[in-house]
């Protein structure tokens, strides 16, 4: 059974994250100073985790403007503080907590761009495996396309959206050439990294649904049936090919276990 909770460090904790008063032992050499020395270091601890979502979230950043980025992300901290001294996934939840902020309401897809933001942190750190060769398919050629299917690459991440998300992200990289957005409509998000760099590519049609009934364990006829659900003139020998080009895949599995 787990240790309860020290009541000093619980309260310490309300108090920098949380906005709580002083905990009740806190002393300084000074007692007139201690409220303003622990201000101090509670704005501290806001402002590096403010750091650590603008460092996970550029675009939005890019998007929205220094000052509307770090007043949302104050409240973000102050409403959902971390809850592990490791930060590598803090922000999570920014997502969703952009799609409820009153004063972001008038931008639809910025919480669309958050979630690719945070899917492209969840692939650099997904486990490695090498992708899938186009050699590897002679070995279920003949087979009957309900026999076996496809298990993505442990980085691949699939972030669709009713924007154009990903025409926004490229648009608000490093270098990129200012001026309007083409795209208008939906998009679906590809994020992986099939070597040692993060990647975002545009689905094409009923590619998303197509990989997600390979996600979950869809034999290679299901998959293409749903991907057909979606869009009626889905091709899967082309999905195939631009599934392998991409790295997306790692490798070949049947109902039964693993073919490769």
């Amino acid at each position: 059974m787990p240790a309860p909770p020290d009541p000093f460090e619980a309260a310490t904790r309300a108090a920098v994250l949380a906005g709580a008063p002083v905990p009740a032992g806190l002393t300084a050499r000074d007692p007139a100073q201690l409220a303003r020395r622990f201000a101090v270091y509670r704005n501290n601890v806001a402002v590096s985790l403010v750091e650590a979502l603008a460092t996970r979230f550029p675009v939005v950043q890019r998007l929205v403007g220094e000052a509307f980025f770090r007043a949302t992300a104050r409240a973000f901290v102050a409403e959902q503080p971390p809850r592990s001294p490791v930060l590598t996934f803090y922000g999570d939840a920014f997502p969703d907590f952009l799609a409820a902020f009153p004063p972001a309401s008038g931008l639809p897809w910025l919480a669309d761009v958050a979630r690719l933001e945070a899917a492209r942190t969840h692939s650099y750190h997904a486990a490695d495996a090498d992708p899938l060769e186009p050699a590897a398919l002679a070995a279920v050629a003949e087979r009957d396309p309900d026999s076996w299917g496809l298990a993505p690459h442990p980085a691949l991440r699939i972030v669709p959206s009713e924007h154009p998300v990903v025409a926004i992200w490229l648009k608000n990289q490093p270098g990129a050439a200012p001026g309007p957005l083409a795209a208008r409509g939906p998009e679906i998000a590809l994020v992986s990294r099939p070597r040692l760099d993060v990647r975002v590519a545009l689905a094409e049609p009923g590619e998303g649904a197509f990989l997600a009934a390979c996600m979950a364990g869809a034999s290679f006829a299901d998959a293409a049936a749903a991907a057909l659900a979606a869009v009626a003139d889905f091709d899967p020998g082309r999905a195939l090919a631009r599934i392998l080009s991409l790295g997306l895949a790692a490798r070949i599995t049947d109902i039964a276990g693993d073919l490769s």
